[in-house]
C-alpha cells in the first residue's frame, strides 16, 4: 500500500433511505433546462443540446445543516433541483438504456454567488467560483428509484421562510433524464456514484442570513437549511 503524505480526505456519501450510504463521484449540473428560469435570466433554451458545469463532491452540505453564507459575495441565489443519482456507468449510453442507470433520487439545492457569477458571464470567463465553492450543493436523502416511476409529472417545490419561491413540475425540464444520461455518457465516462443536478426552474432569487430554505419534491425527503 503507497503511503500518503498527509490524510486524503473522506469520500461524501449521501444517506439512502433505508439503504446503505452512496458514495458520491462527480457532480454534473445542467444549464437552463427550464425554458422560464432561462428567460428570467435572459437567455433562450439551446434546443440543440444540453450543457453543463460541474461541481465538486467536497462542496456538498448534507440537508439538515446550517450554510454559512459565502465569502466575497453580496448575491447568493437558491436553485432547486432535482438530482439523479447513478449506479452503473459507462460511455455512449443508449436513451432507451439510460434510465437502467439510475440509482435513484433526491431534492438538491444548487447555491450560486450569482454576482461572481455574472461577472464570470461578461469577461468570458469560467463560472467556477460562481457556482463550485465550499457548501455550494445542499443535498437532502436519496430515495431508490422505482421501475416505471413518474418522475415527470413530480411537482418540484422550494419555500424560504414559508413563502413558495419556486414551484414547476419535472415533466417542464428541457431535456429529460434519460437524454441527459444519454447525452453526458458522449462527454464523460460515467461511473456509479456520480450524480446530475438536473436544472433549476423560475422563481431563483437571492437569500440572506437568518433565512430558512425547504425543497421539496413529490414525496422525497426534502432538502432543508438555515442560511448563517
Amino acid at each position: 500500500m503507497t503511503d500518503l503524505l498527509f490524510p486524503a480526505r473522506p469520500n461524501p456519501v449521501l444517506p439512502v433511505e433505508g439503504e446503505a450510504d452512496f458514495p458520491i463521484g462527480r457532480i454534473f449540473c445542467v444549464g437552463r433546462n427550464y425554458a422560464d428560469h432561462a428567460k428570467e435570466m435572459g437567455h433562450e433554451v439551446d434546443r440543440e443540446a444540453p450543457f453543463y458545469f460541474t461541481k465538486s463532491a467536497h462542496a456538498v452540505l448534507l440537508s439538515g445543516h446550517d450554510m454559512p453564507y459565502p465569502p466575497r459575495t453580496s448575491d447568493l441565489h437558491h436553485e432547486m433541483e432535482l438530482v439523479v443519482a447513478l449506479k452503473q456507468g459507462g460511455k455512449n449510453i443508449a436513451e432507451a438504456d439510460a434510465m437502467s442507470h439510475v440509482f435513484g433520487y433526491g431534492c438538491g439545492l444548487d447555491m450560486t454567488r450569482r454576482d461572481l457569477q455574472a461577472a464570470a458571464k461578461e469577461k468570458r470567463r469560467p463560472w467556477d467560483t460562481g457556482k463550485d465553492f465550499d457548501n455550494a450543493a445542499i443535498l437532502g436523502p436519496l430515495i431508490p428509484a422505482e421501475e416505471d416511476m413518474p418522475v415527470e409529472d413530480l411537482v418540484i417545490q422550494l419555500e424560504v421562510n414559508g413563502i413558495v419561491r419556486q414551484q414547476a413540475t419535472l415533466g417542464d425540464m428541457v431535456w429529460s433524464i434519460s437524454e441527459l444520461i444519454a447525452d453526458l455518457s458522449t462527454l464523460y465516462t460515467l461511473h456509479p456514484g456520480d450524480l446530475i443536478m438536473t436544472g433549476t426552474p423560475a422563481g431563483v432569487g437571492p437569500v440572506v442570513k437568518g433565512d430558512v430554505l425547504r425543497g421539496t419534491i413529490g414525496d422525497f425527503a426534502p432538502v432543508e437549511t438555515r442560511i448563517i
